[in-house]
C-alpha cells in the first residue's frame, strides 16, 4: 500500500517547530499544533466569509504521530461545507524532517466557524454546499 501523501493544494501555513513549542522531551505540544490548525482554518473561513469569522467547534481531533523540534509542519485547510452562517473546514497537519523528503500526517480535525457582523452577531454568508 502506498504511503499517504499530503494534499496537492490548500496549503495554508508552513512553519518550523522550534524549542519553545516543545516539552522537556523535545516533543511538540499538541496545543501548538491545534493553534496552527485553528489559524489555518480561520484564514480559509475569513476569506470565504469576506470578513470576521470565529471558531465555534473542533471535532474529530486526531493525533497520528509526534512532531519534533526542527520539523517542518505544513497545515492544509479545505472548505468542506457552507451553511447559512457557518462553515466547516477540514484541516490536516503534516510533518517533514528538515533533512528528508517524505511527509507524515500528524493531526487532522474539522473546524466549524461562524461569520460575524460588526456587532459580533452571526451573519448570513450563503446556503450552498461546496
Amino acid at each position: 500500500m502506498p504511503e499517504p501523501m499530503p494534499p496537492a493544494e490548500q496549503l495554508a501555513i508552513r512553519v518550523t517547530a522550534m524549542p519553545a513549542d516543545a516539552n522537556a522531551y523535545g516533543d511538540i505540544f499538541g496545543g501548538w499544533l491545534m493553534s496552527l490548525m485553528d489559524s489555518a482554518a480561520g484564514l480559509v473561513a475569513a476569506r470565504y466569509a469576506k470578513g470576521r469569522a470565529v471558531t465555534i467547534a473542533v471535532e474529530g481531533m486526531k493525533f497520528h504521530a509526534p512532531v519534533f523540534v526542527g520539523d517542518e509542519v505544513s497545515v492544509y485547510a479545505d472548505l468542506a461545507r457552507v451553511g447559512r452562517t457557518s462553515m466547516t473546514i477540514e484541516v490536516q497537519s503534516w510533518r517533514r524532517d528538515r533533512h528528508a523528503e517524505q511527509s507524515c500526517l500528524v493531526t487532522q480535525a474539522r473546524f466549524t466557524f461562524v461569520a460575524l457582523d460588526d456587532q459580533r452577531r452571526p451573519r448570513i454568508i450563503g446556503e450552498q454546499f461546496v
